[in-house]
């Protein structure tokens, strides 16, 4: 992966750390009716809602006062933390349902194609399934009234018409081999999974990704885990790259799985908070066998209360490169006027005291920029490990490790600066080689099918110069030239098809099994372990 393809991700992904990251210990429903006493005590004898009132009955010219209120919320939020955030009320059902670890819907994934929807995935047991929907099916109204076919329709839109109340019913008319034919869809739960993967990747050894530290997450990562130790694994690399963190609960269990006796996994305390102390309270699943911990400079937040704990206790080797360093704790808090406030109450430490949350002391937007410094600095190529200036702890076992701005790895493994020619940047910044390996999918179906695993695709499937004429010719209706990359860089993009097909045919567990075989981290993982 060059370094302009990164650029072009990296605001995503600090979008993620960013949103998932600050929610670390926010509990939805508790102490709600507090926080609300507290606005409307404070607030509303402010002036603020009287200079709100003011401009909106006597002003000149018509104002959005809402708009007004968040800029005026914001502001004032600015001159705290940069994870210190108030969420609108049209935007906090989004927020939650990503933590919430599941949402009422149909259970499909669509894609619009010259403005007509393409259903592009539908999960096995859901909703969609039970009503007869297919991969390829294209979608043309809503309640038999809504057309979505050919208006430019947005993709928001067709999700609220699609989501709604479980129990409730959706009629969607839909075309498949040139027919039309009207589904009547019962809405139900929709599971959003935090376990991307678990598998057995080597003899012995197992394999777990988690993206994200939602309500449902430590319950998927113990079914993933006694899954393998049936097929008796002794060994396990989990997987916290790119998890911008989220329930701080739910990496605690999944820590106590790991640690024996009544060992500190991590103490929260602030001005106002009192320091609070989470410990170990179980006989844990996995507390022998070896263990390795993948990170990078997106895993934040419960992901480095993991993965610190594991580190200060000496039970786990933490492979990658150094966490994006976030130690602050928020707690949500409802508001009346439907929005809510993620307000940070206190810092957390690992076992040894380390505080690893970096700098914020000159304005959010250097405290956002450090993440694409390390890229200018060339930190993520060399490392930061031998130039340590923080203070530093010692472990049970003598290793030396560090405080502030994130956990450092004991292992660390270098970002791929390989440049990419500006076509293949093009192709998945425009999300070409998507859309391309959903047609080759549907051109290929019937052949395809009989493929039932992602490591069977990997044995059968090898893009040939036919897949490859095939995709320079899709790339062209995007305006994207790949008439004269080199041959190596030919070879890489047929890997990433072949990695996509995979997530296309099984999701997210068939993609990482197809690329982790060349993963670096991965094989260093292998090789720790081995």
């Amino acid at each position: 992966m060059g370094s302009k393809k990164f650029q072009v991700w990296l605001p995503l992904l600090f979008a993620i750390v960013m949103t998932v990251g600050m929610v670390i210990g926010y509990q939805m429903r508790a102490k709600t009716a507090v926080a609300n006493s507290f606005f409307q005590n404070n607030i509303s004898s402010s002036v603020l809602p009287e200079i709100l009132s003011l401009i909106k009955n006597k002003y000149v010219d018509k104002v959005g006062t809402d708009s007004l209120k968040a800029d005026a919320i914001n502001e004032m939020l600015a001159h705290l933390d940069p994870h210190s955030v108030y969420i609108p009320p049209s935007e906090l059902q989004n927020v939650n349902e990503d933590l919430q670890g599941n949402f009422q819907g149909i259970g499909i994934e669509f894609q619009i194609f010259d403005d007509t929807v393409n259903v592009v995935n539908v999960i096995a047991g859901g909703p969609s399934d039970e009503a007869g929907m297919e991969i390829g099916d294209k979608m043309l109204a809503v309640y038999d009234t809504i057309s979505i076919a050919g208006v430019n329709i947005k993709p928001d839109k067709i999700r609220n018409l699609l989501r709604g109340e479980g129990g409730t019913d959706v009629n969607v008319t839909v075309l498949r081999n040139g027919q039309q034919k009207k589904l009547t869809i019962e809405r139900g739960t929709i599971p959003v999974p935090s376990v991307d993967v678990s598998y057995v990747i080597a003899p012995q050894t197992g394999f777990i990704r988690i993206n994200k530290f939602a309500e449902t997450t430590y319950e998927e990562f113990l079914d993933a885990l006694k899954k393998l130790q049936q097929q008796h694994i002794q060994k396990l690399i989990l997987d916290l790259r790119g998890n911008g963190g989220g329930f701080l609960n739910e990496a605690v269990s999944i820590a106590d799985e790991f640690l024996d006796d009544n060992k500190l996994i991590v103490y929260t305390q602030g001005t106002n908070v009192p320091k609070t102390e989470y410990r170990c309270k179980r006989e844990g699943l996995f507390e022998k066998g070896e263990l390795v911990v993948l990170v990078d400079e997106t895993s934040a937040s419960a992901s480095e209360i993991l993965a610190g704990a594991l580190q200060d206790w000496d039970r786990a080797t933490i492979i990658g490169r150094r966490t994006f360093g976030k130690g602050l704790v928020q707690q949500q808090y409802n508001l009346t006027d439907g929005g809510a406030l993620r307000l940070t109450v206190a810092r957390y430490y690992t076992p040894l005291g380390r505080n690893i949350q970096k700098p914020y002391n000159k304005g959010k937007e250097a405290y956002e920029e450090e993440l694409i410094q390390r890229f200018h600095n060339g930190e993520v190529v060399i490392g930061d490990t031998t130039k340590p200036t923080t203070q530093a702890f010692k472990t049970p076992g003598g290793h030396l490790v560090y405080g502030g701005g994130g956990i450092t790895p004991d292992i660390f493994i270098p970002f791929d600066t390989t440049a990419q020619p500006q076509p293949v940047v093009d192709l998945f910044y425009k999300g070409t080689l998507s859309n391309f390996v959903y047609h080759y999918y549907m051109d290929h179906k019937s052949t395809l099918q009989s493929i039932k695993t992602p490591q069977q695709l990997t044995n059968q499937y090898r893009p040939d110069n036919n897949d490859w004429q095939q995709l320079v010719n899709f790339a062209q209706h995007d305006r994207i030239n790949l008439s004269n990359v080199s041959e190596t860089v030919k070879q890489d993009v047929l890997k990433k098809l072949s990695a996509y097909l995979a997530r296309q045919m099984f999701r997210t567990e068939g993609y990482f099994v197809v690329t982790n075989p060349k993963d670096p981290m991965v094989e260093k993982a292998l090789a720790v372990l081995q």
